[in-house]
């Protein structure tokens, strides 16, 4: 079986809104490389909403279904972040988060009508964002000598390299992004250039 390193996600923000019998659902999707972006972002949306009850959210990285978090925010348990989450899930998106804000309107909606709420706003707000695909991709640095330049330059051209950063001197080294599944045969020519040494860095 082939490993297939590509995955859709949401290009930008977008926003949704769902109303049933005076609550206000809105929805912010945003897309996120790492756990870390989550906390700014619902600290954002609470300060921007301080007046609603609820901020739920669910996110959702990697391209298995392994990495995932709900949050249900003081509402019944598997109402709110559940929905959410599933909606990613039905729609195979990852690396992204998305935040409902709920204003209360009143009357109670009942654990059906929560768990639709929740799920009809993501989707409004995952109609509104442009759904795109990117292919996982492994960071490395290659450090080589100043005379070996056009060597490692042709190499990165006949892979289609991505080039992040770079440093040229008399000990040069480039940062490269190279597609999961291109991985071997791009570091099997790199290591043949003579001195060169290259190195893991990460994935994005």
């Amino acid at each position: 079986m082939l490993f297939d390193d590509t995955y859709k996600t949401i290009e930008n923000p977008a926003e949704g809104v769902f109303r049933d019998r005076g609550s206000k659902f809105l929805a912010y999707a945003y897309p996120i490389s790492s756990e870390n972006d989550i906390k700014a972002i619902v600290a954002r949306l609470k300060s921007e909403h301080p007046k609603a009850n609820h901020h739920c959210w669910a996110m959702r990285l990697t391209i298995d279904r392994s990495v995932f978090r709900v949050n249900d925010d003081g509402e019944p348990s598997g109402t709110a972040g559940r929905p959410i989450l599933n909606t990613l899930l039905s729609k195979d998106l990852t690396n992204l988060l998305v935040v409902v804000v709920r204003y209360f309107g009143g009357t109670l909606l009942g654990v059906p009508g929560l768990i639709n709420a929740y799920k009809a706003a993501t989707e409004d707000a995952l109609n509104h964002s442009v759904i795109i695909s990117k292919t996982v991709n492994d960071v490395y640095t290659i450090s080589f000598d100043y005379l070996q330049m056009n060597d490692v330059m042709r190499i990165i051209k006949e892979e289609g390299l991505g080039v992040l950063n770079q440093q040229f001197d008399n000990d040069c080294s480039i940062q490269l992004s190279i597609r999961k599944t291109q991985v071997e045969p791009a570091l099997f020519k790199l290591s043949k250039v003579s001195g060169s040494q290259v190195k893991y860095n990460h994935s994005i």
